[in-house]
Parts: C-alpha cells; structure tokens; sequence
C-alpha cells in the first residue's frame, strides 16, 4: 500500500509543480538555479523571552527536492540562501532564515520528502531597469 500512496504524493507533486508555480531562482553565494516554485506561508510566534510574544509569518517558497541543484549537486536550503521572485517589473529577494519555535528554516512538506518547504523573509525589493 505504501508505494500507493508514494504514487499518488509523486502524482499530486507534479500536478502542483505543473500549475501552481511560477519561476524564481535560488542563489548560494555565486552559484544560482531556476526552479519552479509554489509560494506559501507559514504564521508563527516568538518569544523575546521577557514574556513577549510576537506575531509573524514567512513566505514560504515549495520546491521539488530534485530541483534544488547546484554545480551538479542535489543540496539542501542552507539558511543565508536566497530566493529572487520577479513580479511585474520588481524583483524581490527573499532569504532563507529560520522561523521561530521547533522549526527551522525549511522542513518537507510531504512524507517521502519529495516537496521541500523553504522559510524565507524580505530583505530587498528591487524595481527593474
């Protein structure tokens, strides 16, 4: 029954890859590749440790683990990454960071680890030339 299901995630995966993404490119350091990406969002609190909390939310970016090439490498996110998403004439610039509580700066968003969910925020927003 599991390679069931793993067929139906796989199917599931490509549909979504198929027409809910638009095209972004990661950069580490100077090596970058374009991937297909579903953009989401995952809302979280922080605690300042003085009793605190602080509502926030990253914008999260789903990328086919398999796409996440680099100098001919599959990788995984490192935090400090970056993610361009060109809208209209605007890039904006995304880098991977860790959100707050249990989670780190990307998880799997599917159990056979095909679907990476990348936390991200805002740190540039460029208007093209």
């Amino acid at each position: 029954m599991a390679d069931l299901f793993r067929n139906v995630s796989s199917w599931l995966e490509a549909k979504r890859t198929a027409i809910a993404t638009s095209t972004v490119t990661y950069r580490r350091g100077d090596r970058s590749v374009c991937v297909s990406a579903t953009i989401g969002r995952t809302e979280y609190q922080q605690d300042d440790g003085y009793g605190i909390i602080t509502k926030a939310e990253s914008r999260d970016f789903l990328i086919l683990a398999m796409d996440l090439v680099l100098d001919g490498l599959v990788v995984l996110p490192e935090v400090g990454d970056r993610i361009e998403e060109m809208q209209c004439d605007k890039t904006f610039t995304y880098e991977v960071l860790p959100i707050g509580g249990p989670h780190a700066h990307y998880r799997y968003s599917d159990p056979f680890r095909q679907t990476l969910r990348i936390h991200t925020k805002l740190i540039q927003e460029e208007v093209g030339t």
